[in-house]
């Protein structure tokens, strides 16, 4: 069995756990948890107010990652202008796959959930359900382009707007 790789994020870091999207390494402690001596990434979630404790040789296989480049923030936004593929299953098994897709913390696959879901005003309206992915996928995607840009977040939800608004004219 082959020791699992060891990610060397250092505080201040700010990283994607797939789960809850863009948090910032606070500090890499030491904790005995059951007599076991563990080394931990302390991962804060300002928006959420959330604290978050990743076993240093876990965080691989979790998904913690670093932000994503600059290259795949562009690819995401041209996801985003692409047209909407929306696929004719059920309801429920849509919203599991778009569900999935979130907390995947891939950015395309967000992206393309932000593009399938995204309204128009002239377009039928939304269920609570389909907002309320909708609504998901848009805060995870514009919190990394913020954090992989400047940290702007109103911006970085502006050039979102901007790109599908431009999708739809």
């Amino acid at each position: 069995m082959s020791k699992p790789k060891k990610l060397d994020f250092r505080p201040d870091e700010y990283v994607v756990y797939p789960a809850h999207g863009v948090g910032q390494i606070i500090s890499i402690e030491e904790q005995e948890i059951a007599g076991i001596n563990l080394e931990l990434f302390v991962v804060a979630f300002e928006k959420d107010k959330m604290t978050l404790r990743v076993p240093t040789h876990k965080a691989v296989e979790i998904g913690l990652r670093s932000l994503s480049s600059p290259e795949v923030v562009s690819r995401a936004m041209s996801t985003l202008k692409g047209k909407a593929k929306v696929k004719r299953a059920m309801w429920s098994r849509r919203a599991q796959e778009y569900e999935q897709k979130i907390n995947s913390g891939d950015l395309i696959a967000i992206a393309e959930v932000v593009r399938d879901l995204h309204r128009n005003d002239d377009q039928r309206e939304q269920s609570y359900s389909e907002r309320q992915l909708y609504e998901a996928a848009l805060e995870r995607l514009t919190r990394e382009v913020a954090a992989v840009a400047d940290g702007d977040e109103a911006a970085a939800a502006e050039k979102v707007d901007a790109v599908l608004v431009s999708r739809a004219a």
